[in-house]
């Protein structure tokens, strides 16, 4: 894997979105690329910040709507 094949699935992998085989060549390459992991290292940063920001629960009529719209 190469950073640019990194780029690519930096979110899915964030997002726990990849299989087995993917996850081993996204943390094979981590460990090996240091400018890749720290942007690894900001985004999840990022995304723990915007939790802790985002307590509010979306209402329960747009969970519905939302369900409804992936099927």
């Amino acid at each position: 894997m190469n950073c640019a094949e990194m780029a690519e699935r930096l979110y899915q992998y964030l997002d726990r979105e990849l299989n087995a085989e993917e996850i081993l060549e996204v943390k094979q390459h981590l460990e090996a690329c240091p400018p890749c992991i720290r942007i690894f290292r900001y985004e999840e940063h990022m995304r723990r910040l915007v939790r802790q920001a985002c307590s509010e629960s979306a209402p329960e009529s747009l969970r519905v709507r939302i369900l409804r719209y992936r099927s």
